[in-house]
């Protein structure tokens, strides 16, 4: 385990065995991203992307919330010094979103706090998302002119349509209960075992195979909107089939022992 190391952004980041912990340390800000800490998180999961010994990702927030969307105390110092606002799809770059939906590592949302606006799209980009009760999910864009971009994508192919968008135009929050009813969390666990239980998971994930963990999840994300015949052809990411892990597995699984995995 590594010692915790917090940028100025506000991002903290641990190494624990195979997983990396993202941890988003503005609580006094409720986690608002501001353009530092978006920028931050990009570059931690480009950085999570190419280490081999990353296997899973937590991304986790400190404090009551997990993260409140963009800073808007930010964008309202911008738009007073007359500085002109760039719509997501018009900045150079991936955003932050694509970045982390795009990454090879599997990332676990740790939702033990409310996450609005762009702090549910942030939890939507993750792969698997484990809440506390209660806790506030939603899309607020429209009740204070924002446009909620990649929420009105995604949220939409997560869940029932019509839920979909009553949530998107009336801006109205749901809990963590009700996220788990549409199959939009995994799982709804007391506050305090949030982030223990998505750590958990991450060493589940961490323990298996890398290059099939990685090919799993390109195939899956890459084939989610092909049709069928197109999808079973897909051929993306590392070949585990081709692997020595391939071998070591099969023999580990004979042998009745653990594997030792090499990422080859």
């Amino acid at each position: 385990m590594s010692e915790p190391q917090r940028r100025e952004s506000g991002l903290t980041t641990e190494t624990r065995g195979h997983v990396r912990v993202l941890t988003l340390d503005r609580p006094e800000r409720r986690n608002a991203l501001s353009s530092a800490l978006q920028a931050d998180l990009v570059d931690e999961l480009l950085v999570c992307a190419e280490d081999a010994d990353v296997r899973a990702v937590v991304l986790t927030g400190k404090g009551p919330a997990f993260c409140a969307g963009f800073d808007l105390k930010e964008i309202r110092e911008r738009d007073q010094r007359g500085e002109p606002f760039r719509p997501p799809m018009n900045r150079p770059g991936r955003t932050l979103f694509e970045v982390l939906g795009e990454t090879y590592v599997p990332v676990i949302a740790a939702l033990a706090g409310h996450a609005v606006a762009g702090g549910f799209e942030l939890a939507l980009a993750c792969d698997i998302r484990i809440a506390a009760p209660g806790i506030k999910l939603g899309l607020p864009e429209a009740t204070i002119g924002m446009g909620a971009n990649y929420g009105s994508v995604v949220l939409p192919k997560r869940i029932p349509t019509g839920i979909a968008l009553e949530m998107l135009f009336t801006g109205e929050y749901v809990t963590g209960e009700d996220a788990a009813r549409w199959g939009l969390v995994n799982r709804v666990v007391p506050v305090e075992e949030v982030l223990p239980a998505a750590l958990a998971l991450a060493d589940r994930i961490a323990a298996n195979a890398p290059l099939s963990v990685r090919r799993m999840k390109e195939t899956a994300v890459k084939g989610l909107e092909l049709p069928l015949a197109a999808a079973l052809r897909l051929d993306v990411g590392p070949n585990p089939y081709l692997s020595e892990d391939r071998r070591e597995g099969i023999a580990a699984y004979l042998e009745k022992r653990p594997p030792h995995w090499s990422g080859r």
